[in-house]
């Protein structure tokens, strides 16, 4: 008798076990959704979400806005509000550069307050944001103003020359980092040059400013030198900048748009295979051995992982966390660590406003080649 008890109660053991075995595998089961542009649109936050989705299989849903985003914004508001609408997704990453994405946040954040949400970047109004969205994120354009200059002096830079045109020049963001600049320089005691190149917007697109660059940048490193920094503010002017720093071995200290694929494929005839693309250890690497056969050791550089491939993996790796309880707030120290080990290199975080405790602007440490 005891002995079939026994065999009962062991029999009821097994059954519970293999219950609540079954309930904790359900509630671990879940879903993040991670919003990006298309490839064409915007391959960096393309690919970065593809490497999430390669990391953890079967744990992301991936959706791209359309590539007309300004006429189709009902329709990317739609997508986005059927990721809210799937019982299985408990957390929303969204890296799109656009305006015109709140009110889908607002609408799911009404119908699933629980929902989180990260957006890296949106580019709504960021008081409104604050009050919905649980984490945001975006590049710190303004302090760059401060952090490449510092960089260019680090470098060797006595010099530095700031390129750009009067459209670039009337948005407040790059014309506050230009006066940063300005004032860093002053500050560091290096020369600052402000030069006004043809505006790629109007006339006959950018090849005149191009032309003017081809021209202008020979002409200013044999009046100050070769221990000259060049800063371009328009992504076309990359190409020219660095192919002419190989040439003529000033200092490149940044991009305007800081990533190891601005620029540099271009200049230095990389061939980036697509079995390559996203793989930036092997990129840089390459940059490298480049720089070092063109004797620029030290004297050109970049962010090592562009920062919209970088937000994806980023953002979903802080939404894991939260969402199996291993952190609870968003606190710098916690995005710091999360953020060396996904960039593999320091990356700072500045609130947007102080009063705003959930909204972070970042700058990622440098590769110097």
């Amino acid at each position: 008798m005891m002995i079939r008890n026994l065999t009962i109660s062991a029999i009821c053991l097994a059954v519970s076990l293999c219950l609540l075995s079954g309930i904790s595998t359900a509630a671990d089961t879940y879903k993040i959704g991670i919003v990006t542009p298309t490839l064409s649109a915007s391959e960096d936050e393309f690919r970065g979400a593809v490497r999430t989705s390669e990391k953890h299989p079967g744990m992301i849903k991936h959706i791209t806005l359309p590539d007309n985003f300004s006429e189709e914004q009902e329709t990317a508001i739609t997508q986005i509000l059927g990721l809210g609408d799937d019982p299985e997704v408990k957390a929303i990453v969204i890296c799109a550069g656009y305006s015109g994405i709140l009110p889908a946040i607002q609408k799911i954040k009404e119908k699933r307050p629980e929902m989180l949400v990260i957006t890296a970047p949106i580019w709504d109004d960021p008081d409104m944001m604050a009050k919905y969205v649980d984490l945001a994120l975006d590049t710190d354009w303004v302090q760059r103003g401060i952090s490449i200059p510092t960089k260019a002096q680090q470098m060797g830079a006595r010099t530095f020359i700031h390129y750009s045109f009067p459209t670039h020049m009337a948005k407040e963001v790059l014309a506050k980092r230009r006066d940063m600049m300005k004032t860093t320089c002053g500050k560091l005691g290096m020369q600052f040059v402000e030069v006004t190149t043809p505006d790629p917007t109007t006339g006959a697109g950018p090849s005149p400013m191009l032309q003017f660059l081809q021209e202008d940048i020979p002409r200013q490193i044999a009046r100050y030198g070769k221990d000259t920094a060049i800063f371009g503010t328009n992504c076309p002017m990359q190409d020219v900048i660095i192919a002419k720093a190989l040439e003529l071995k000033f200092i490149m200290p940044e991009q305007c748009c800081p990533t190891p694929t601005q620029g540099y494929p271009a200049a230095m005839e990389l061939e980036i295979t697509k079995e390559d693309a996203g793989n930036f250890d092997k990129i840089n690497a390459t940059i490298k051995e480049k720089a070092a056969a063109a004797g620029m050791t030290g004297r050109l550089s970049t962010w090592p992982v562009p920062v919209g491939y970088f937000f994806p993996e980023f953002s979903t790796e802080l939404a894991i966390e939260t969402i199996e309880g291993r952190t609870k707030d968003f606190d710098t120290a916690e995005l710091k660590k999360t953020a060396k080990t996904v960039a593999g290199v320091d990356v700072a975080f500045n609130r947007m406003k102080p009063e705003l405790d959930n909204y972070y602007l970042i700058i990622m440490d440098s590769i110097i080649y």
